[in-house]
């Protein structure tokens, strides 16, 4: 049986081949052009995604040890010779840099994923390797599709993707919504399903993804990777399908409002 993290590594490769697929069709004026990230081109989001790669590929070598842990500093001389690349260099490498980090994730034995501890730096403890993966892939798959959206208005999420991330929040990385969500915005706590899923958006003191039976207050309808797009502030209207809407004790637009994204 697969494990989660290889699951998630095959996520982050399907993911990897789909854009790597996509940049070669792109005119430099589209490389140039707005994302669905705010403030950021076609290009920016494409050299955060490799700046990001490289990091991470540094972080999990430090895990295995395969190389000494990133010093201070490490990651903003990344980024600081990521940003002055030109576009079509930054798209480039990308292209190489994700490749590098997936193909090492990839080479990760299956019998490490379990014990296997990654330090990030940044949060009070190292994350089960599973977790680190799933880090990856929150930062992957909405960045993709920023990208993918920026062409094409009506972008989705890969529903196995967004189903495999949303497992994910609802356990190992559920911090992240406590980091992203603004549940203050609202008048009183609310539970929100998530139509047709296990998923329930528990939103009070702050907000996480479960599937607890809990009494619900307001209903998501719509499909999982719409609601993924909205707890990462990627449902705008002009993001937003067809027949997407919230129902009860909040509207779509109060949810929008408590996910304002990043």
């Amino acid at each position: 049986m697969t494990s989660l993290a290889g699951r998630t590594i095959a996520a982050l490769r399907s993911d990897h081949d789909t854009l790597a697929g996509l940049l070669p069709t792109l005119s430099p004026e589209q490389l140039t052009g707005p994302s669905a990230a705010s403030e950021w081109t076609v290009a920016d989001v494409l050299s955060h995604l490799g700046s990001g790669a490289e990091i991470n590929l540094a972080t999990v070598r430090a895990a295995l040890g395969e190389s000494e842990k990133p010093g201070p500093g490490f990651n903003q001389s990344v980024w600081d010779r990521w940003n002055a690349l030109a576009p079509q260099d930054q798209a480039a490498g990308w292209s190489r840099s994700d490749e590098t980090l997936v193909a090492a994730l990839e080479a990760v034995p299956a019998e490490r994923h379990d014990d296997l501890r990654v330090d990030m730096g940044f949060l009070p403890e190292p994350l089960p390797f599973a977790s680190f993966t799933a880090m990856r892939l929150s930062e992957v798959l909405l960045h993709s599709w920023d990208v993918r959206a920026g062409i094409d208005p009506a972008a989705t999420l890969p529903e196995a993707s967004a189903a495999l991330l949303a497992e994910h929040l609802s356990a190992g990385i559920g911090f992240m919504l406590g980091f992203i969500g603004k549940p203050e915005s609202l008048r009183r706590p609310v539970v929100v399903e998530i139509a047709k899923t296990p998923y329930r958006l528990v939103l009070d003191e702050k907000a996480r993804l479960t599937t607890e039976d809990l009494p619900v207050t307001a209903t998501f309808t719509g499909p999982l990777e719409a609601a993924v797009r909205l707890v990462y502030g990627r449902l705008s209207p002009r993001h937003t399908p067809p027949g997407v809407d919230a129902t009860g004790a909040v509207s779509l637009d109060d949810l929008r409002t408590t996910f304002p994204g990043f």
